[in-house]
């Protein structure tokens, strides 16, 4: 990416695109000097772009000489159809899910080879995860990830499986034959969990939700390993994803949304 950023015949528009991209939950404020590393641009085209887009409010600039994202490129992100039509529509759902577990409720779509969390949920006695909305996590050790694994083609599934997959914990499971075998399971029973594969101490549950031709997303919560309570907590995931489902058909149907994101 960065020797294409650097290249002379690189549109103005992707070089803006290189440079956004540069930030991330990992790095949401950046000096100008990191913005310029991280993107591959110079400095000087880094410092005038930067310039450029803290004047159009899209990136925002802290007295510390720090850049973050704007709020006008927030704004625009709230009106995408994965906020109006598949977070909104979902909220309400996720919310009874919520106050029905009490546990970090999750709803993820499949983007390239990754897990993207459209909403999050989380109280105060919650435990904690590594996740965030908007955040992304690997497929193979969450609960919804091998949810959205799991719907995917053979194509999808040989090329991701011969990956060098991530290992974050020492329960994470990285092995083709293993991860082929759990795969079949989460078809077949329509539920996947993982047991600390992501974070030690913590369980995540998660089943799809479902349209005319077929994945839409998919819905779990995270919780301490110990009190896990698949039997539980499986009907409940089961009744909000049949509900969200619903709403998002009715609104794909009635309304002529033909894409949620």
């Amino acid at each position: 990416m960065a020797g294409n950023a650097a290249d002379p015949g690189v549109s103005v528009i992707a070089r803006t695109a290189t440079l956004l991209k540069v930030f991330s939950g990992e790095h949401p404020r950046l000096k100008l000097s990191e913005a310029s590393s991280r993107s591959g641009l110079s400095m000087t085209t880094t410092h005038r772009m930067l310039g450029e887009l803290v004047a159009a409010n899209l990136l925002s600039r802290g007295p510390d000489d720090r850049y973050s994202i704007g709020r006008t490129l927030w704004e625009l992100g709230e009106i995408s159809p994965l906020s109006l039509h598949l977070r909104e529509t979902a909220l309400p759902h996720l919310l009874t899910l919520y106050e029905a577990t009490a546990e970090n409720v999750h709803l993820a779509i499949l983007d390239g080879i990754e897990a993207l969390y459209v909403a999050r949920l989380v109280g105060t006695n919650s435990v904690p995860t590594i996740s965030r909305m908007g955040g992304r996590l690997p497929l193979h050790t969450t609960g919804v990830g091998k949810v959205l694994l799991a719907w995917q083609d053979e194509a999808f599934l040989s090329a991701y499986l011969a990956r060098e997959l991530e290992s974050p914990t020492k329960f994470s499971i990285t092995a083709e034959p293993k991860l082929r075998s759990q795969i079949r399971e989460v078809r077949r029973s329509g539920v996947s969990w993982t047991h600390q594969e992501m974070t030690l101490g913590n369980t995540s549950i998660a089943v799809p939700i479902l349209g005319h031709s077929g994945l839409l997303a998919a819905v779990g919560v995270v919780t301490h390993t110990v009190k896990a309570e698949t039997s539980r907590l499986v009907p409940v995931l089961q009744n909000a994803a049949s509900a969200i489902s619903a709403s998002l058909l009715e609104l794909m149907d009635h309304d002529g949304v033909d894409s949620l994101g």
